[in-house]
């Protein structure tokens, strides 16, 4: 009892700590753990929509940056101890170079697309030019490698699956959608998170809304720590909390209690 509850105070603070999650893994370093399960993920080909839902553990996920309220957010989630993972679209990053550095301090990025075209429409190459370019920039912007990608509006099939994962990258949608892309109010993005959360939670926000950033730091974060849930980052949420290739098989089904 005392190494857990060591490890979770340690990473309510930022420090990424893991707690053995079975018989072999005990002495696995995080960055061990973390290139392990991408590894199994990219094996799958399976898009990831929550964790295992077996911890307190909850992703917090912001598309479309960088922008002019990606410093607000970095404020708000650093006051809180909290930690996040951002998608960011390419073509923003001439506009905010600066941000994406700034976010790797409590969070992990992704691959959003470089024009956050619907990708359904388009055919390979051009989906692979899109999250290539938009890797690169990333990349050369921070100097860590992205490993992670979103497709933007959700709007996903086997076929840009594969293009992903044949760049070293796995697939994240969401298992609760904030419904701030569809211009609802703080206080509705507050409720409709507050009615789903539970450990293991991907949640999908946008972090070039205002009623976003206000209801992160009214609504969301209150709740989270009045229901004792940890925000954590993508990839710390795959290692610590892992979700198995039967809920990836069912979908978001595989999300629900």
């Amino acid at each position: 009892m005392r190494r857990v509850a060591i490890a979770v105070a340690a990473i309510a603070l930022g420090i990424f700590v893991l707690l053995p999650a079975a018989e072999g893994d005990a002495r696995a370093g995080p960055a061990m753990r973390v290139d392990r399960e991408i590894a199994r993920l990219l094996r799958l080909d399976l898009p990831v929509r929550c964790g295992g839902l077996r911890s307190r553990y909850v992703a917090l996920t912001f598309d479309d940056g960088p922008g002019p309220y990606s410093q607000l957010a970095l404020r708000i989630l650093a006051r809180a101890h909290a930690h996040a993972t951002f998608f960011l679209v390419g073509k923003e990053l001439r506009y905010w170079p600066r941000i994406p550095r700034r976010e790797l301090r409590l969070a992990a990025l992704g691959d959003h697309t470089w024009t956050h075209r619907d990708l359904l429409a388009l055919p390979s190459s051009a989906i692979r030019r899109e999250l290539v370019a938009t890797r690169a920039a990333i990349e050369q912007a921070t100097g860590v490698r992205v490993r992670l990608f979103r497709p933007p509006y959700g709007a996903t099939d086997s076929g840009i699956g594969r293009v992903a994962a044949h760049l070293g990258m796995v697939e994240v949608l969401w298992s609760i959608d904030s419904r701030d892309s569809e211009g609802a109010s703080w206080s509705a993005i507050g409720a409709e998170v507050a009615l789903q959360i539970r450990g293991g939670s991907i949640v999908l926000l946008h972090e070039n809304r205002g009623q976003t950033i206000r209801a992160l730091r009214y609504l969301i974060l209150p709740l989270l720590r009045a229901r004792h849930l940890i925000t954590v980052s993508l990839p710390q949420l795959l290692a610590l909390d892992p979700p198995s290739r039967a809920q990836l098989r069912a979908g978001y089904a595989g999300c629900q209690v």
